[in-house]
C-alpha cells in the first residue's frame, strides 16, 4: 500500500471518528413559560429541571445529553412555535414540553405529525391531553388537574362542613380540569356549587368578579395562578373580603405563597389539593427539597419547590432513566426508548408514579392546608395523602366517559 493510500485511510478514519464523536450527543428540547402571566411558574419549572440534572447527571452510556430551551407564554400557538423551532432549527430528538394546559393539548396534537420523535410532557395538566385521542409518542408523568383535586371536595364537606361554594377560575383547559375534579367530589358528597366565574389569563382588574361573588356561600374556590392569583388576592383584601378560601393546585403553591406583599396572608388556613405538599416528611421528598435548595441561592428560588419544579424534575428523571435503560438507543423511531418510558415506574420525590395505557400518570395526591411557619413564610401542610389516583378518579371508565369533558359548565353539580 502506498504512503498516499495510508495517508488517505488515516485521514478518512479521523473524519469518521470525528463524525462518531459528533453523534454521541442526544439533543433534547425543553419549553417553559418564561414570558407572560405564568413566567414565575416557568422559571421554577426550569429550576426543577436543573435540579434533576444535578442529581442524575447528563451522561447516558457514552453519550452526552444536550438540552436546548425555548420560551412560551402559555398559549397554544407559542408552544407549537417553540416546539417546531426546536425540531426544525435545533434538530432535537426528544421534547420535554410543555408547561401549561392549553399548550399541552396543542403539543399532543402536534406530536402526531412527528411520529419519529418522542414527547415527554413537562408539567401541563389538562385532562384532554391524554384522555382524548392520545398521541402514541406523548408521555405524561404528572397527574392531570382533576387528579390533583382528589380528596379536596370530601375534606371540605366532611371536615370543614362546607355545603355551598362558589368558584373563580382562569378560563382555559387546565382550570376547567381542576374544577371538574372538585365539583365531581364535592357535589357527589351532597355539596352545592352555586356560582362559577371564569376570567381570561392575564386579568388585571378583578373588581367586577369580586363584586359578583355571592355572600351566601361557605367558601370560595380559587383556580388562579401566577400574576392572576396575586392580583386577585391584593384586590380581594382591599375590598375587605373575609370568606373562607379553597385553592387549586397552582394557587396554593410556592409561586404564590412566596410572593411579595401581605395579600398572600389571606391564604392562611386555606385548604387545597395538589400533587405535592411542602411539609411531607417522606425521606425522598426531603432529599429533593434539599437538592433544590442547594442548587440555587435563597434569593433565586422559593423556600420549597413549587409544583412546577417537581413536575419538571419528575419528567426529566423519567427521560434520563428510560434512556439509560436502553443505553441511549433511539433507533427504529425510538421504539426501545418508548417501551422503556411506558413501563418505567418512578420512585419520584412526590410519590410513586406509573403510566396507564394512555401513557398518563397514576400517582399520589395530597390534601393540604396553608400554615405560617412562625417566621412569616407560608407552606402547604399535609392533611391527607391519597395514593394510586388514576385519571378516571376511581369511577368505572364507562361511567366517567359519560360525564363529558371538562368545560365551563361540565360537570354538572350532581352525583354521577
Amino acid at each position: 500500500m502506498s504512503k498516499c493510500s495510508i495517508g488517505l485511510l488515516a485521514l478518512s478514519s479521523l473524519f469518521l471518528s470525528g463524525a462518531a464523536i459528533a453523534q454521541e450527543k442526544i439533543k433534547v428540547g425543553v419549553t417553559a413559560t418564561l414570558e407572560g402571566t405564568y413566567t414565575v411558574l416557568g422559571e421554577d419549572g426550569m429550576r426543577g429541571h436543573q435540579t434533576a440534572l444535578n442529581v442524575l447527571g447528563k451522561k447516558v452510556g457514552d453519550k452526552e445529553l444536550e438540552f436546548i430551551v425555548a420560551s412560551t407564554d402559555a398559549t397554544p400557538d407559542s408552544a407549537v412555535r417553540a416546539v417546531r423551532k426546536l425540531i426544525e432549527q435545533d434538530k432535537v430528538q426528544i421534547l420535554l414540553s410543555p408547561l401549561s394546559g392549553d399548550e399541552g393539548i396543542a403539543v399532543k396534537n402536534f406530536a402526531k405529525t412527528h411520529p419519529e420523535l418522542t414527547f415527554i410532557n413537562a408539567a401541563s395538566g389538562a385532562q384532554e391531553t391524554t384522555y382524548v385521542d392520545p398521541a402514541p409518542n406523548f408521555f405524561r408523568y404528572n397527574m392531570d388537574g382533576a387528579q390533583w383535586q382528589v380528596g379536596l371536595g370530601k375534606y371540605a364537606y366532611e371536615e370543614k362542613k362546607y355545603r355551598k361554594i362558589a368558584t373563580v377560575g382562569e378560563d382555559y383547559s387546565f382550570i376547567y380540569t381542576q374544577v371538574f375534579g372538585l365539583v365531581l367530589e364535592f357535589c357527589g358528597m351532597g355539596g352545592q356549587v352555586t356560582n362559577r366565574q371564569w376570567v381570561p389569563l392575564g386579568t388585571k382588574d378583578f373588581a367586577s368578579v369580586i363584586a359578583a361573588l355571592p355572600d351566601d356561600v361557605d367558601a370560595i374556590y380559587l383556580g388562579l395562578g401566577g400574576a392572576d392569583a396575586v392580583n386577585f388576592l391584593n384586590q380581594y383584601q382591599q375590598a375587605g373580603g373575609k370568606a373562607h378560601l379553597m385553592g387549586g393546585s397552582i394557587m396554593i403553591d410556592q409561586t404564590i405563597l412566596s410572593s411579595k406583599g401581605n395579600a398572600k396572608n389571606a391564604l392562611i388556613g386555606t385548604i387545597a389539593a395538589s400533587g405535592q405538599a411542602d411539609t411531607w416528611e417522606d425521606p425522598g421528598w426531603q432529599k429533593f427539597v434539599k437538592a433544590y435548595r442547594d442548587a440555587f441561592p435563597p434569593n433565586k428560588r422559593f423556600p420549597s419547590p413549587s409544583l412546577l419544579a417537581t413536575n419538571y424534575y419528575d419528567s426529566t428523571m423519567a427521560l434520563i432513566l428510560a434512556l439509560r435503560q436502553v443505553n441511549g438507543d433511539l433507533s427504529n423511531n425510538q421504539a426501545k426508548f418508548r417501551e422503556a418510558l411506558a413501563k418505567i415506574e418512578l420512585d419520584a420525590p412526590n410519590g410513586k408514579i406509573k403510566l396507564d395505557s394512555n401513557r398518563q400518570a397514576i400517582g399520589t395526591n395530597f390534601v393540604t392546608e396553608v400554615v405560617d411557619d412562625g417566621k412569616g413564610a407560608l407552606f402547604s401542610k399535609v392533611v391527607k395523602v391519597i395514593p394510586n389516583v388514576n385519571q378516571t378518579l376511581g369511577y368505572d371508565p364507562a361511567v366517567f366517559s359519560k360525564i363529558g369533558l371538562p368545560s365551563r359548565t361540565v360537570p354538572e353539580c350532581k352525583k354521577y
